[in-house]
């Protein structure tokens, strides 16, 4: 990787920039860019083993949609050139992007921040819904989590004699039994959605949400998982890292009714069964990520990975056991999950 000062220099800056890197992020690597007037923006290098580099035709067409409607959202920075991203001399890709926000939460400890994330999210929602766009960047099996399940059973075929193999295939074991008692999820209506709705992914300023970001995972999808997989995050007090999290339903319910909130105020109306569809997305997106875990255990994949949790397969396998048991503990609960979604929306 070519030096990331170096790099800036494809765009024109009013002071000389300077780079410090950021906390966060393992697919894309990020650098905060300030100046003597403080944080400007963000660079990014651009993962493309992951993500299309035309993935940034996805991210104009919808921040300048939500801009256009004041919504505020990160925008890409045009390099000198006028081009949304700049392709190295190694060909490899970087994009700048404005600065928004002054916090990033990495784990609810209040509810009043779940309720303000909801209602950030319900404005993204609700901003988008007129927004008529063809993605350029698809990810494949995006949540199809039959499809997840099958290679969970592929990856259990395929390494018969991996160290691991019988504590994972003990758990898979208990993953697929669960899948198989899910009833399907119902049609819902298609939408555009972030895709990877994890509480460090939308920006406070001060203790309001303001908006959301890290925008390459942007499809077309439902409710059920949108909403699903944002919950998972945010109810789960633990890191992926513990491995007996509980569910929070206090964060549950402050979530979603923020989320409810926010729909009010935009006149963005979810119908009957996207509303009683939210503890069901939950659980089924909670247990296709505790299969794609498992399934990663055997064939050794994690590229954001601990050594001091041993190999990418120990790893994955302590992320695998966590999210099974945040499964159990939101079947445990779920019948005082779905009160409080029909309380929230009768």
């Amino acid at each position: 990787m070519l030096d990331p000062n170096d790099i800036l220099r494809a765009w024109t800056w009013n002071q000389t920039p300077r780079l410090s890197p950021a906390d966060s992020g393992l697919i894309n690597k990020s650098w905060i860019i300030s100046d003597t007037t403080g944080e400007i923006g963000v660079l990014q290098w651009l993962n493309t083993g992951v993500f299309s580099p035309r993935v940034h035709e996805d991210i104009e067409a919808v921040t300048q949609h939500l801009a256009s409607k004041g919504q505020p959202t990160p925008r890409l920075l045009r390099t000198a050139s006028g081009e949304l991203f700049h392709t190295d001399a190694e060909q490899q890709v970087w994009r700048c992007l404005s600065w928004i926000g002054d916090r990033t939460v990495h784990k609810l400890q209040i509810t009043s921040e779940a309720f303000s994330a909801g209602a950030a999210v319900a404005r993204f929602h609700a901003g988008l819904q007129d927004l008529h766009w063809d993605f350029r960047s698809v990810r494949g099996r995006f949540h199809d989590t039959a499809a997840h399940m099958d290679r969970l059973r592929q990856a259990l075929a395929a390494h018969p004699t991996h160290r691991l193999h019988a504590p994972t295939s003990q758990l898979a074991n208990s993953i697929l039994a669960a899948f198989a008692a899910l009833a399907p999820p119902v049609p819902l209506p298609t939408r555009i959605v972030h895709g990877d709705l994890k509480i460090s992914n939308i920006r406070f300023q001060g203790d309001q949400a303001l908006a959301i970001i890290d925008l390459d995972t942007l499809a077309h999808g439902t409710l059920d998982a949108e909403l699903g997989d944002a919950f998972r995050s945010w109810c789960n007090p633990a890191s992926e890292d513990e491995p007996n999290p509980t569910f929070s339903l206090p964060m549950l319910e402050a979530g979603f009714a923020g989320y409810l909130a926010g729909a009010e105020t935009v006149d963005f109306p979810l119908t009957p069964d996207e509303k009683s569809s939210v503890v069901g997305g939950t659980l089924r997106i909670t247990l296709e990520l505790a299969s794609r875990f498992a399934a990663d255990a055997l064939e050794e994949r994690y590229f954001g990975f601990n050594p001091k949790y041993g190999t990418r397969g120990d790893h994955n396998l302590l992320r695998a056991s966590g999210q099974f048991a945040l499964v159990s503990s939101i079947l445990e609960q779920r019948r005082d999950a779905e009160a409080i979604v029909h309380r929230l929306t009768s």
